[in-house]
């Protein structure tokens, strides 16, 4: 039976995280320092470091956050037939677990360079090169390899490029994976059978 601080501890970590999400944000991952995150909630640093030492624990459990989702739908995948049903699963799947974090992922896209120096920059990468040697076949032609990657790829930058579309944001969000699964279908129908 859980104590009754955990709860309070998960909210408070969750609140931290939230804060330090909006002020990376904001501000920018360089220029946002321990001390703002720890004003923005009216907490002291001390409390805060009780659950965080660094900003970049803050951002590395965000991304572990997110990548539990993930490694499931990786799981799932490799025990599942290599087909097109099972590659276009894969890829609703991935979209839920993109938009369940879509503020995270809008300050990768926009911090592109500076988690490419930390250490989730790697970890976010092996997932996707994960994902994408699934979506592909071994003799898949280079244009078929294009269209996975693409797929993967247009389910994260589609987040910021339908942005200054009109429409509903699910339904933006049904274009982005009715394109990704599209590629997918093109890149399947491409594989020579061997």
């Amino acid at each position: 039976m859980a104590t009754p601080h955990h709860p309070r501890r998960s909210d408070t970590r969750r609140r931290i995280q939230d804060v330090a999400l909006e002020l990376f944000s904001e501000h920018g991952y360089e220029k946002t320092s321990l001390r703002e995150i720890a004003e923005r909630l009216d907490v002291t640093k001390a409390a805060l470091y009780y659950h965080f030492k660094t900003k970049e624990d803050i951002l590395v459990s965000l991304a572990d956050d997110l990548a539990g989702p993930v490694d499931e739908l990786i799981a799932w995948a490799e025990s599942q037939p290599r087909n097109l049903a099972t590659k276009q699963e894969m890829l609703r799947r991935y979209s839920d677990a993109l938009w369940n974090a879509a503020p995270l992922f809008r300050f990768i896209q926009e911090n592109q360079a500076t988690v490419r120096d930390l250490s989730i920059g790697e970890s976010i990468k092996s997932r996707v090169n994960a994902l994408n040697e699934m979506l592909k076949e071994p003799r898949s032609s280079v244009s078929a390899q294009v269209r996975c990657m693409t797929a993967l790829f247009a389910m994260h930058a589609g987040m910021f490029a339908t942005q200054n579309i009109e429409g509903d944001p699910q339904e933006k969000r049904a274009a982005i994976l009715e394109v990704a699964l599209d590629l997918v279908a093109q890149a399947e129908a491409s594989v020579v059978p061997g």
